[in-house]
């Protein structure tokens, strides 16, 4: 077995590297990450993430499009931690001699212990309470804006991407909730991943249909497969914003999420949170980056 080394100035992370790479930001160590990003992250919806960790775009990428990781490589960075998602991938690098952090998480809670133990490794730990200290006041707010709204007055909302028919991440259901929304998809399932066809939108008929990227928007009016569902009909379908990763998603950024998902849902109960001043606070306390306005609309339709 492979000890991690108490001080951690080396950091390779593997698999889903925008997400590890957002919690390792937001802790103030982005220099340590010695890897670049995937081919799959080398888009403009990505783009903040360099200006977010400018030493990354030199970096070299240690994965394949398979997410094989290219030992040969790991062996010339020597990495003092290799943080992945994947246990399979984690044994390999383990027998190889590699120290290999596996993180997971699938609900709220979860984020919280894997911002703490990154904490611990990364010698960070006053910089990870004082981000959960953020996080629990941020939804506390939310949570007194809508936490009274009757079942009824909730909408029904999807969260999927379009192109390969899924709602990619558990944890979605988990802010469509928080955000005073009931997510179609909740149905207790433990996969983290949910695979639907068409016939399961029309069953579900979500009032607000959120997609991944702008383009799919576009996919979702001119399908007419789709035309009778509430969220085609009324044009409440949303691209979800995009910055260091898709909010909707594991990163680090998932609180924002919540508040941009409230006042969607909620316009008139959530009208005194400000949505833009709030982006403008977190990313520059936690990323040490300021916005200026128009990046802050960028980030907000989701980036083509």
């Amino acid at each position: 077995m492979v000890t991690i080394p108490k001080t951690v100035n080396r950091i390779v992370t593997l698999g889903p590297v925008p997400v590890l790479n957002s919690f390792i930001i937001a802790l103030g160590k982005s220099d340590s990450i010695v890897n670049g990003l995937p081919l799959f992250a080398r888009t403009p919806r990505h783009k903040y993430h360099t200006l977010f960790a400018p030493t990354l775009a030199g970096r070299p990428v240690v994965q394949g499009p398979g997410m094989d990781p290219d030992i040969e490589l790991l062996l010339q960075l020597r990495p003092d931690v290799i943080l992945t998602m994947d246990n399979g991938i984690a044994r390999i690098l383990e027998k190889k001699g590699f120290a290999v952090l596996v993180l997971a998480w699938r609900q709220s809670e979860d984020a919280k212990t894997t911002m703490l133990l990154l904490g611990k490794v990364l010698d960070r730990e006053e910089k990870a309470l004082n981000y959960l200290g953020y996080v629990d006041g941020l939804m506390n707010r939310i949570t007194e804006a809508v936490s009274d709204i009757p079942e009824t007055q909730r909408p029904n909302v999807l969260f999927c991407s379009l192109k390969s028919m899924t709602q990619p991440h558990l944890i979605a259901d988990w802010w469509i909730r928080k955000a005073g929304g009931i997510s179609v998809t909740e149905n207790g399932r433990i996969v983290e991943s949910l695979s639907f066809s068409v016939e399961h939108v029309l069953k579900w008929n979500p009032d607000i249909l959120i997609v991944s990227t702008p383009g799919e928007v576009l996919q979702a009016y001119q399908d007419t497969r789709l035309r009778t569902v509430r969220a085609v009909q009324n044009r409440n379908v949303f691209s979800i914003p995009s910055a260091a990763h898709p909010w909707g998603h594991r990163t680090a950024e998932l609180p924002l999420t919540v508040f941009w998902a409230a006042k969607l849902f909620h316009p008139q109960r959530t009208a005194h949170l400000d949505l833009g001043a709030e982006m403008k606070t977190f990313y520059d306390r936690f990323f040490g980056y300021s916005l200026r306005d128009d990046q802050v609309e960028e980030i907000l339709s989701g980036i083509p």
